[in-house]
């Protein structure tokens, strides 16, 4: 069984150099299924090559494909062989010309960031994931968002506060509100990932200081958040922190302003009206 499977592994290697370009963006897909058959030892003897060969190909839907992946073969050998590799890879393809390919790399970190481990990832790759929050398209910023969410959830709170949180302080003072609005998203976002008490302390100071945001879309989006973190933060922090901002908000000069802030106030209060 190995023996054939080493003949194909032959044949993958022969594919890495085809001259179509989709050739090897399918080949990409499927080279690492080979490695549980292969087992360890010959994966990396026989396997490793191409994959650094995908890894390296000059065309950017090759070189995701590979990252898509990878799962079968961290399963064997994990991904410690190709982190180097791979760095470049992720790097490249985070700053790909094309939306459609920063957003699949984008929803390939969480992955991406298990398999590599949190002190490789944190010096590497996790500036580079709050520097989406500024792309110019504004699904990749949501999508920004989100993702640092998910490594909120997956390196935990205390990372976050140390790894993410003072960027994310710094965008929110940006010129652009667009960077500001996205700032406010990834903070909600994350606070729904943290303990409660790291939320109420470390977090929602930051959204609640934007109610004041000199644009009435900042300040309608403000409410809209609320609703998603506030339940974390808990009735105490509601009561003491948010109802007051959220009142503030309601004697708003912009109508939007004052519609999302009475509609979260409804929402909050239906929530927390069971609470002991």
């Amino acid at each position: 069984r190995v023996s054939v499977a080493e003949r194909l592994v032959k044949r993958v290697t022969n594919l890495t150099e085809d001259d179509s370009e989709h050739v090897r963006a399918a080949l990409a897909k499927v080279a690492t299924e080979l490695a549980p058959i292969l087992g360890k030892d010959a994966t990396i003897t026989h396997l490793v090559p191409p994959v650094l060969l995908l890894l390296r190909d000059a065309a950017s839907e090759v070189r995701l494909n590979l990252i898509s992946s990878l799962s079968a073969l961290n399963e064997v050998i994990g991904v410690d062989l190709l982190s180097q590799s791979l760095l470049p890879a992720i790097l490249d393809l985070a700053r790909d010309g094309k939306w459609r390919i920063r957003s699949a790399i984008i929803q390939h970190i969480p992955l991406l960031a298990k398999q590599l481990g949190r002190d490789f990832f944190t010096e590497k790759l996790a500036s580079m994931c709050v520097g989406w929050l500024g792309d110019d398209i504004a699904s990749i910023r949501l999508a920004a968002a989100q993702n640092l969410g998910e490594l909120t959830a997956l390196f935990g709170t205390q990372w976050a506060t140390q790894f993410l949180l003072p960027s994310i302080v710094d965008i929110r003072k940006h010129d652009s509100y667009l960077r500001r609005l996205t700032a406010l998203q990834a903070c909600a976002v994350m606070a729904t990932k943290m303990d409660s008490d790291a939320a109420r302390l470390h977090v929602l100071p930051l959204v609640l200081e934007m109610a004041n945001d000199i644009v009435p879309n900042i300040r309608f989006n403000v409410a809209k958040e609320l609703v998603k973190m506030t339940p974390v933060c808990g009735l105490t922090a509601y009561e003491s922190q948010v109802l007051p901002v959220l009142t503030v908000l309601m004697d708003d000069d912009d109508r939007d302003v004052r519609f999302y802030a009475e509609n979260s106030m409804a929402k909050l209060d239906d929530l927390f009206a069971d609470a002991p």
